[in-house]
This record gives structure tokens, sequence and C-alpha cells, in this order.
């Protein structure tokens, strides 16, 4: 059985030589290796494919019955990792809170620290001089170790 380290070692070998990132890197019970990596202008199949073939001639033997799968982190999917919301901003994002409340909008910044987003969201306000209550746009702070999810919003426009 090999080692998920000696994997993920490999794995950032290989990211090192562009500007790719790690999101996930999963071994499943049915003897599956599974990463998933991604880019800011997105993954090519041909990426994925080097990346499977650069493990199999690093790894080789020790890779053993595994069967190793390579793939671009899904659009659409919740994000996984820090660099994910980097890549994002500016964009439409859904934030799905811990007592189950979705927001939409716009993905405004990343904290330094990398534990908290801002997010540009329209509200119903009460505006004075206003009789019906009006859109504005708000600045949302959610920290990420406190909501469930945020995803990228695919836009047909």
């Amino acid at each position: 059985m090999i080692d998920k380290n000696i994997i993920k070692t490999a794995v950032n070998e290989w990211l090192a030589k562009g500007d790719y990132y790690l999101v996930d890197l999963e071994m499943t019970a049915d003897d599956r290796i599974v990463i998933e990596i991604d880019h800011a202008d997105g993954v090519w199949i041909e990426d994925c494919a080097d990346l499977s073939r650069f493990l199999q001639e690093k790894l080789g033997e020790e890779l053993g019955d595994y069967e190793l799968e390579v793939g671009s982190a899904g659009i659409g999917q919740p994000f996984k990792v820090i660099q994910q919301y980097r890549n994002h901003i500016g964009k439409d994002v859904e934030v799905l809170t811990a007592d189950g409340k979705k927001h939409q909008g716009v993905l405004k910044s990343v904290s330094d620290d990398d534990t908290q987003f801002v997010v540009t969201v329209k509200e119903k306000q009460q505006v004075e001089g206003k009789k019906r209550p009006v859109l504005v746009e708000v600045d949302k702070t959610f920290v990420i170790s406190e909501i469930k999810s945020c995803k990228y919003l695919l836009n047909f426009k």
C-alpha cells in the first residue's frame, strides 16, 4: 500500500512547474486514488493526462493495484481550498450558511489570513424617503470555517 504523502509529494512536484494547485487527494476504500487539480485559467484534459503519466512514471510499481483518477475541480462544486476563493474574486458565488440560508452575490475579497471572505449581495432595505423597501448592495462577511459551502455560480446571461 502506497503512502498518501508520497503521492502528494509527487503531485506537488508536477504542480510546481505551472500555476496549478492541488484541490483534493483521496485514497478510497475500493483502491482508487482520486486527485483533483485546478488552475486560475481552468484545467484541460491534456493537463490531467500529463499529471497521470508523470505519476505513473515517477511512482510506477508503488501504485500497485490502485486505479489512478486525475481530474479538475468540478465547476459548480463547492470550493475546497482557499486558492479557489482567490481565483473567483469578482465572480458570482453562492454561499450556504450553517443554518441553511443561501446568499448569492459577487465574491469581493478574501482576508489576508485566509479565514474570511466578503460577498456583495443585494438585499431589500427600507430607505428613508421611500415607501417600499428597495434593493441595495451590501457587503457580507463570512467565516470559512462557519459555512457549509461556497461555490461558483454559472451565469448564462
